[in-house]
């Protein structure tokens, strides 16, 4: 097999601020949103963008829109809660727009049917409160629709409704969404759009409350640069199919995403499962078997990191490459894109039963949540490549692993825990539990998954943001702070990174 070119499968997905150029995608996809409302005109939209272009974003899919948002900043008090979206956004030309006022009002959001399911939402609200963050502004509104409401409307009254849905005895898209992205509901508003006949007239004013926001801006604040990173720890058992794998695979992504994370990591080498619906073969014919899935595989994991916007560290695979066994941890983000990881030290057992080639260089990626580095576990075991990876920016690693007992766990362990504490920064792990009693060299799995910080006082007193019970099946998540981590690095009560010798050593790499 020769070396798999991850350029021809890699797809694009970014949220990007919305251009003049695309008003005839947004006319169209407002047509498929909303059917029986006549959407923005031109001059609106270049109303929308010459006023607050922060404001105006779109999700773009292989070159195509498949999502937008649009809003303006107001001083909430000027209009009162309630209001009509009229008022609100100007007519769509929201030359009310007040720079200094202290509420990002949304007055669109908009998700190809095609494409629900993909978090497309999610993204735009992300990125609103990102905006949110960076403006230091004090809350979101928004005016939101009941689209359902129009199927109960002659059952009962608004207020029944927005109970029902509340206890999740109905579902509305709108503000079922809205509620589970942190938004809280402040009361009912009538006549907000008349034009609106599936929400009769009615909206919800919903509120989301930036806990950062300064009264006073002129005072030092401290930022935060949140990352929510969850450490799935898989258990190794039978299967009978590559179905059963990629349910028991986007099960855990769920999860991770129902959680909001920003990364989910698998175990090294899980993929062995695989082999247990296969005929029995010696080890090095077996992985090569296992290589054969590697299309597969990716195209699993790209999916699942695309439709529930989680980058994944899909734990690693064995890939054959030119002939030759390599250990690669694959990232995927949820931009569509993919990078891997080859493993650099290659273990005695691997090297004996599976055959496996080291991998000759550390990459250290880019990502919306920070610059990252994959170690695959007894890579972990080497001080340098901690070194490496922070002087190209790593700010955290991820390290899935494999271990058979605690002794192999608890040098995984003890090492990550080091690498955390002399690089001042954080590290991931997740392991396999469970065992294949019929795939020869993957009988017994030890594992305890878990995500370390630096040992200091801002961090936890254990320097363990987290970590999961001992040899069952879970995840483990935490939330770890980056600018927290840049502090520290500062004026910690030591300063490992800082303080550095480097007049009688440094760690050089080699090209």
């Amino acid at each position: 097999m020769k070396k798999l070119d991850l350029n021809t499968l890699q797809k694009n997905i970014q949220v990007r601020p919305i251009t003049l150029n695309d008003y005839e995608q947004i006319y169209e996809l407002a047509l498929k949103c909303f059917p029986g409302m006549q959407p923005w005109g031109k001059e609106q939209i270049a109303s929308q963008l010459e006023t607050f272009p922060q404001g105006q974003l779109c999700v773009e899919y292989q070159g195509r829109i498949i999502g937008s948002s649009s809003s303006l900043i107001i001083d909430f008090d000027e209009y009162g809660e309630k209001h009509s979206w009229q008022d609100i956004s100007d007519g769509g030309y929201i030359s009310n727009h007040d720079p200094e006022g202290d509420t990002l009002y949304g007055i669109e959001v908009m998700v190809d049917p095609e494409f629900r399911g993909m978090k497309i939402g999610r993204r735009l609200y992300h990125a609103r409160k990102d905006l949110v963050h960076k403006l230091n502004l004090k809350r979101i509104v928004i005016g939101g629709r009941v689209p359902n409401y129009h199927k109960y409307a002659d059952k009962m009254d608004i207020y029944e409704y927005v109970d029902r849905v509340q206890a999740k005895e109905f579902y509305d898209p709108v503000l079922t969404f809205q509620l589970a992205n942190g938004f809280y509901l402040k009361r009912i508003i009538t006549d907000y759009m008349q034009s609106d006949a599936e929400s009769q007239g009615f909206a919800l004013l919903l509120e989301w409350v930036n806990w950062h926001y300064d009264p006073k801006p002129t005072h030092r604040t401290l930022f935060s640069f949140p990352v929510r990173i969850c450490s799935v720890q898989y258990n190794l058992r039978k299967i009978n199919s590559f179905d059963d794998f990629a349910q028991q695979c986007e099960y855990f992504v769920d999860i991770a995403s129902g959680y909001k994370s920003d990364f989910a990591v698998f175990p090294e080498i899980f993929t062995l499962q695989l082999l247990s619906f296969l005929p029995r073969e010696r080890p090095g014919k077996a992985v090569r078997t296992l290589a054969s899935f590697t299309s597969q595989y990716i195209d699993l994991f790209q999916k699942l990191a695309i439709n529930y916007n989680v980058n994944i560290i899909g734990g690693s695979h064995y890939t054959e490459e030119n002939g030759d066994i390599y250990n690669i941890a694959y990232l995927f983000k949820r931009d569509g894109s993919i990078d891997k990881q080859y493993k650099l030290h290659i273990t005695p057992n691997e090297r004996r039963w599976w055959g496996v080639k080291a991998g000759d260089s550390l990459q250290v990626f880019e990502t919306d949540r920070g610059k990252i580095s994959i170690q695959i576990c007894y890579d972990i075991e080497f001080p340098e490549l901690g070194r490496m990876a922070t002087q190209k920016g790593a700010q955290i690693i991820f390290v899935p692993f494999c271990t058979d007992e605690r002794h192999g766990y608890l040098r995984v362990r003890y090492c990550a825990q080091a690498r955390a504490i002399e690089n001042q920064t954080f590290v991931a792990t997740a392991g396999c539990v469970g065992n294949l009693p019929f795939v020869d060299n993957i009988d017994i799995n030890y594992a305890q998954s878990a995500i370390f910080t630096p040992s200091d006082f801002p961090f936890s007193r254990e320097g363990i943001a987290a970590e999961c019970q001992a040899n069952i099946e879970t995840v483990v998540i935490a939330d770890v702070d980056l600018d927290l981590l840049k502090r520290n690095r500062l004026d910690g009560t030591v300063r490992n990174w800082i303080d550095r010798r480097k007049d009688i050593y440094d760690v050089i790499e080699k090209k």
